[in-house]
């Protein structure tokens, strides 16, 4: 029988140490597709909450579960990454991914709902391994702009599932938001089958060392202890952001914007503008200028925060800054992917996941705090949080890129703020 040319196209691709655009492209549209499985509930609780015959405190539990389940995969899947034949893996976590969004659109009352949506962000864990297998199929001088590439795909599928699932489920209903997900997974899953190149494990540990190993890495690199704490804070910013945007849209606490929900989920497109300049940052990498693109994209993390402030009474403003924050916070979490990953080629997916953890942290810290800020003070309380946990992104940055240095890389110094 005659080899699968896509298949051997892909291994040959992997065996000369790079990629081809296409399968650039197909690996940042499979991450975006997989993690956007964890945000079609979000705009639709409310929805939910009249199907189930629950209130809104009990829906918006689901967010939460999803959370949980996320972790779970991080800590737990993730690790199989360096142990496993990765293809393998990623398919299979496209098939538990199809699964559990079949039970939630089939879903008879919350609980099996709850059930499925905690399935699902478990099953999540497949977009952190597409991310570092990337790394590892790119040839060195390309390696940041396919990184970037790919978790720009990862970020416009968190930021356009909203759009999507509001629009489905306007037009068709909430059910059909899940399984067409379903659908999506198992065409996908298929298609990988074929495309991928077989990835070897790199690593031969046992498990349950690979996991004791996580924390080894994060105690043995500073490299890697600085970026998740960038990592951290420039998530916790992107969470402030969405968190309490559609209070200040729909007009809690606002006289000046009074939007429905499918108004108030276009937003998410200027993100996605925002996202994709950032790919500029992988390039700036790959030419050795990773520190200069970091405190970039730090400052401009810190200055959207003025334009928000200002878009409370503003739209072409408001959008501005949300264009810029998404620049931002895309531009450096490329930057601290393409530096993490030049520290051990075979632990890649243990690093991402002592990366992630702290990454999701910060977001679920920043998220938990704003909406309650918003209720007691306002949009303008809400972008002061915002500034303060970007203002110390970029403070840890100055005190430590100079002593911090990024394996195999030559730079030129970045301005001064990194010291």
């Amino acid at each position: 029988m005659s080899p699968n040319p896509v298949s051997a196209a892909a291994d040959r691709a992997g065996a000369d140490g790079g990629l081809s655009r296409g399968m650039v492209l197909l690996l940042a549209c499979t991450t975006g597709a997989s993690v956007a499985n964890m945000y079609y509930a979000q705009p639709l609780l409310h929805t939910l909450g009249r199907a189930f015959a629950v209130g809104a405190g009990t829906t918006g539990l689901l967010v939460t579960v999803s959370q949980a389940g996320f972790v779970l995969g991080l800590v737990f899947l993730v690790p199989l990454g360096d142990l496993m034949e990765r293809r393998r893996l990623i398919v299979s976590g496209m098939i538990a991914l199809a699964l559990g969004q079949a039970v939630a659109a089939a879903a008879p009352g919350l609980a099996v709902f709850a059930a499925a949506t905690l399935f699902v962000g478990v099953a999540s864990f497949v977009a952190q391994v597409i991310v570092p297998m990337s790394s590892h199929l790119a040839a060195e001088h390309e390696r940041g702009q396919v990184v970037g590439t790919v978790m720009s795909g990862l970020l416009i599928g968190i930021l356009v599932s909203r759009t999507l699932s509001g629009i489905v489920a306007e037009l068709f209903g909430w059910r059909i938001v899940f399984a067409t997900a379903a659908a999506v997974m198992v065409a996908l899953a298929l298609l990988l089958h074929r495309a991928l190149p077989r990835v070897a494990p790199t690593s031969d540990l046992p498990y349950g060392t690979a996991l004791r190993s996580v924390l080894k890495l994060v105690s043995d690199e500073p490299l890697l202890r600085q970026r998740m704490l960038l990592g951290a804070c420039a998530f916790g910013a992107f969470s402030i952001l969405w968190t309490s945007l559609a209070f200040l849209l729909s007009g809690v606490h606002s006289s000046h914007y009074h939007y429905g929900n499918a108004v108030i989920g276009l937003f998410g497109l200027a993100g996605v503008a925002g996202a994709s300049a950032a790919q500029v940052v992988g390039r700036m990498a790959d030419r050795e200028r990773g520190r200069l693109a970091t405190t970039i994209t730090l400052l401009s993390l810190l200055a959207s925060w003025l334009l928000l402030a200002l878009g409370a009474r503003s739209v072409v403003v408001l959008i501005l800054g949300i264009m810029v924050l998404d620049l931002g916070v895309q531009g450096a979490h490329i930057g601290n992917q393409s530096a993490i990953y030049r520290l051990d080629p075979d632990a890649r997916s243990r690093i991402t996941t002592a990366y992630m953890s702290a990454y999701f942290l910060g977001g679920i810290v920043c998220s938990a705090f704003t909406g309650a800020l918003y209720a007691a003070d306002g949009w303008g309380a809400v972008c002061a949080l915002g500034a303060g946990v970007s203002l110390l992104a970029l403070l840890a940055w100055a005190a430590t890129a100079r002593r911090v240095s990024i394996p195999g890389a030559r730079e030129r110094a970045a301005p001064s703020v990194s010291g």
